[in-house]
């Protein structure tokens, strides 16, 4: 493909991502995906281009463009070498025309820009959240161990126990130590989070919002196998995923609870008051995780913002019966949004006599709230906030 049709091609994909994010329909990342399989004429180096525009695209714009064009040009409008392939030559786009829409650039909507601000985030780090993320590994206890492992490629070591730092773009899908479970990949903030559950060996770990388990092996490791983890979800998709990822890392998980949403603890009565710590990494807006799903910005409105608070007062709740006298809930959300974070701590401490919160010593993240909070100015992880609490 030549320059100028990989233009053409990112444009035609940004319209669908563009339809798909209006509709609340696929996100970016498969509408790729299924665009490759059908046009096996890109080569690997034109889906790697295209990719990168199609994504460098979506971060420089702010609102939703109106188009895939719109957007493009935006992008352009940054680059000299890209607005030149505005050409009207054979697959490539039509040269630009005086007056066309050009897409509005920015960090999100101005209505969430405003709720970052009030949030405290604003200025340098607003803005990191359109970097892209880097590929953070952690290293599986139950078959390595950072110390003795090498890999095809040296890591930088980070601030958890056992995690690596790769490059982006790194491929590590193609490596035996990928394969063969010795490492998972798990981003620096979220091995954090899971530190802080401080699960140990023996424990009863309940994993309420466990999707396809990135967090639940990470506690499998950490208890060494030893006590009772559960995981737990409403999406029966993500939950399947579980199994064959235990099995590749040796992960032994003692039972998985497919939820009824609005009915949980009819699936959990048995762990009623049993629990030594719930881990609850609820749904969210997601707004820590932009450098990876930039057009999640697209799809956020009030009343999502709205039902998310919903259902993470109701885990709070849900959660808190779990726990046994004297045990943990640990409460975390990849958003940087008060409403998710300090806020729901703060409603349910100021609900619930007795319980209180305990200080976390993270190597990484500052006070927020009760709890704390990474971010990626500050601490080079995702967005997360985290917070322990201790039941009476």
């Amino acid at each position: 493909m030549t320059p100028a049709a990989r233009v053409q091609s990112a444009i035609e994909l940004l319209d669908k991502v563009i339809d798909a994010t209006r509709a609340k329909g696929a996100p970016a990342d498969r509408i790729l995906a299924d665009w490759f399989r059908g046009n096996r004429f890109a080569g690997s180096k034109d889906r790697r281009a295209i990719r990168d525009l199609v994504y460098e695209a979506i971060r420089v714009c702010g609102p939703v463009p109106e188009s895939g064009r719109a957007a493009m040009l935006a992008l352009a409008a940054q680059d000299d070498a890209l607005r030149a392939l505005f050409d009207g030559s054979r697959y490539g786009p039509a040269p630009m025309v005086e007056g066309e829409p050009v897409a509005e650039t920015g960090i999100a909507p101005k209505w969430l820009v405003e709720r970052l601000a009030t949030s405290g985030i604003a200025g340098a780090e607003a803005e990191a959240l359109q970097g892209r993320a880097p590929l953070d590994l952690r290293v599986n206890t139950l078959k390595a161990d950072r110390a003795t492992l090498r890999l095809p490629l040296v890591g930088e070591a980070l601030p958890t126990a056992q995690g690596l730092r790769l490059p982006f773009g790194t491929q590590i899908e193609s490596w035996d130590e990928y394969r063969n479970g010795l490492v998972e990949v798990q981003d620096c903030g979220s091995q954090l989070a899971c530190e802080a559950v401080a699960a140990s060996a023996g424990e009863t770990v309940i994993d309420l919002c466990a999707g396809a388990g990135g967090k639940t092996l990470a506690l499998a490791a950490a208890m060494g196998n030893a006590g009772t983890l559960v995981a737990a979800d409403t999406d029966r998709g993500r939950l399947s995923r579980l199994a064959p990822r235990a099995e590749r890392a040796g992960a032994l998980i003692a039972e998985t609870a497919l939820l009824d949403p609005g009915r949980e603890l009819e699936a959990l009565a048995s762990w009623r008051g049993k629990a030594d710590v719930v881990l609850i990494d609820a749904p969210c807006s997601g707004t820590g995780t932009w450098r990876r799903n930039p057009e999640a910005r697209w799809r956020l409105d009030r009343n999502y913002l709205e039902r998310f608070a919903r259902i993470q007062a109701r885990l709070l709740e849900i959660a808190g019966e779990l726990v046994r006298p004297d045990g943990r809930l640990v409460y975390v959300v990849c958003s940087l949004l008060d409403a998710e974070g300090a806020h729901q701590i703060e409603g349910f401490l100021a609900t619930h006599p007795g319980w209180r919160a305990d200080s976390l010593h993270l190597p990484l993240g500052t006070p927020r709230g009760t709890g704390l909070r990474l971010t990626p100015f500050h601490d080079g992880t995702d967005g997360f906030f985290i917070a322990r609490l201790q039941k009476p």
